[in-house]
C-alpha cells in the first residue's frame, strides 16, 4: 500500500470529447452525440445508452442511434480543455502524474492540514473544473492508484466515490472481473468459462492456480490486484517508456478490394506521427512494435529489435512493413479492423542512429525528415503530407500528453 488513509485521487473528465462539443454548442446539451468520421472517436452519454461505443464503425453507430448528431472532431478545443483541467489539477498538488489528455492521477497525502481531508479535497476539484472549464469530473479516492481508478469507473459519471482502507475488499469483490487492469476480452473469456465472475473469486484462488490459468506476468498480476496490492506512488513527470499510436478502420468491407493499399497507408500515417513525435521529444528508439485487431475482437502483437536506436521515418517503416507482411495470411482470413504502432525501448536521441537500406517507396530518410519537421513546426501539423496520403482518410491524430 503506498499509505494508511485514502489519499489517491483518480480524476476522470466524462465523455471529454463529446462534451466539450455539447459544452460549446448549446445545441448539442441532451442529445446524442458521436464524434468521429468513419470510426467513432467518441460518444456521449446519451449515445453510449443505445450502445454507441469508441473505436465503433459510423454505420453500425447510426443505425443503434439513428437521432445522433454527429460532429467532426476539433482535436485543438480538446487540447485547450486538457491544459486548463490540467491547471486545475496542479493548483490542487504539485503530485500529478497524467495518464492521458482527459485523466490523472493526484496525491493530496500532504495537504491535510492546509487543505482539509482528500473527500473535501476531490469535492473543490469537481467544482473548479464545472466553474472553470465547463465540464463534467468523476473522481475516485483511495489508498492505491488502483482502486482509485476503479472507484471512478463506478462513479462515472459525474460522480465521487471514496473508498476507505475498512472498506476496501468489500467494494472491490463483488465487481465483476472486467475491473481488474489487464483484464480485457479474452482473459475475461478465460475466467469466466471456469465459472469465475467477480473479482472475489479471483481473490479465492491460489496464485500458483491464476499463473498456470493465465501465465506467470498476467497470474501474480491479478492475483495482488485482487487482493488491492499496488505499492505503486503517484509519478510526476514519469517519462513514456513508449511512443505509438493507433487507427481503427471500422469493419472490414470498408477497405475490401484494396485493403493491401489502404492497410499500407494507414501504416505510413501512423509511422510519420509516431517517429515525429519521437524527434519532437528527443528520443530515439529500437523496439518496433506491430499491434493489430481482427473482426472477431481478437488481437495480435509483433515486434522487431533494431541493432540500434532511431527515430527516422524510413527505418521504423521499413520493419513496420516486414512485420504487417507477416500477417497478412491472418489479416486475409479474419478482416482486419484496427492497426497500431509503436517504439519501445527509449533512449535519448543522442544515440547513435540505426540505418537501413531504402527501396523507392521509402523516401530519402533522414533529410526528408528534417525538412517534413521544419515544415510542421512552422505552418502546422497539416501543412505538409506524404503523397501515399494524398485523397485518403485524414487519420485523425488523437491528441496525447506531452512524449
Amino acid at each position: 500500500m503506498t499509505g494508511d488513509s485514502a489519499t489517491i485521487l483518480h480524476a476522470d473528465l466524462d465523455a471529454f470529447y463529446a462534451a466539450v462539443e455539447q459544452r460549446d454548442d448549446p445545441r448539442l446539451r441532451g442529445r446524442p452525440v458521436i464524434v468521429g468520421g468513419g470510426v467513432v472517436l467518441a460518444a456521449s452519454y446519451e449515445a453510449k445508452a443505445f450502445g454507441v461505443r469508441t473505436a465503433m464503425g459510423s454505420a453500425q453507430a447510426r443505425r443503434l442511434c439513428p437521432g445522433a448528431v454527429v460532429v467532426r472532431p476539433r482535436i485543438d478545443a480538446y487540447v485547450e480543455a486538457s491544459r486548463a483541467v490540467f491547471a486545475v489539477f496542479d493548483d490542487t498538488t504539485p503530485l500529478v502524474e497524467g495518464l492521458s489528455i482527459d485523466e490523472a492521477f493526484l496525491d493530496v497525502g500532504g495537504l491535510r492540514r492546509v487543505a482539509g481531508p482528500p473527500v473535501g479535497i476531490a469535492e473543490r476539484l469537481r467544482r473548479a473544473v464545472r466553474e472553470q472549464v465547463g465540464l463534467a469530473i468523476t473522481v475516485g479516492v483511495a489508498r492505491t492508484k488502483f482502486l482509485a481508478k476503479v472507484a471512478s469507473g463506478v462513479a462515472k459519471p459525474d460522480g465521487l466515490l471514496v473508498v476507505e482502507p475498512g472498506a476496501e475488499l468489500a467494494f472491490l469483490h463483488p465487481l465483476p472481473v472486467e475491473r481488474l487492469w489487464g483484464v480485457g476480452r479474452v482473459t475475461a473469456a478465460k475466467l469466466r468459462d471456469r465459472g469465475i465472475t467477480t473479482v472475489g473469486e479471483v481473490a479465492a484462488l491460489p496464485e500458483p492456480v491464476l499463473v498456470s490459468m493465465l501465465g506467470p506476468a498476467s497470474g501474480r498480476h491479478l492475483h495482488a490486484l485482487a487482493h488491492n496490492r499496488d505499492p505503486r506512488p503517484v509519478q510526476v513527470g514519469r517519462r513514456r517508456r513508449s511512443v505509438g499510436s493507433q487507427h481503427a478502420l471500422g469493419r472490414p468491407t470498408a477497405v475490401a478490394g484494396h485493403q493491401r493499399e489502404a492497410v499500407d497507408a494507414v501504416l505510413v500515417s501512423l509511422v510519420d506521427r509516431v517517429t515525429g513525435r519521437l524527434r519532437a521529444a528527443g528520443r530515439v528508439g529500437r523496439t518496433v512494435v506491430l499491434r493489430l485487431r481482427f473482426d472477431d475482437f481478437s488481437r495480435i502483437t509483433r515486434s522487431h529489435t533494431l541493432p540500434r536506436a532511431t527515430d527516422r521515418t524510413d527505418a521504423v517503416l521499413h520493419t513496420a512493413r516486414s512485420l504487417l507482411d507477416g500477417a497478412q495470411p491472418l489479416i486475409r482470413a479474419r478482416g482486419l479492423t484496427l492497426v497500431g504502432i509503436a517504439v519501445a525501448n527509449l533512449d535519448d536521441d543522442d544515440a547513435v542512429q540505426q540505418v537501413l537500406p531504402l527501396d523507392r517507396r521509402q523516401g530519402t530518410g533522414g533529410a526528408l525528415d528534417a525538412a517534413l519537421d521544419d515544415v510542421r513546426s512552422r505552418f502546422g501539423s497539416t501543412a505538409v503530407t506524404r503523397a501515399v496520403l494524398l485523397g485518403r482518410d485524414d487519420h485523425i491524430s488523437v491528441p496525447l500528453l506531452p512524449d
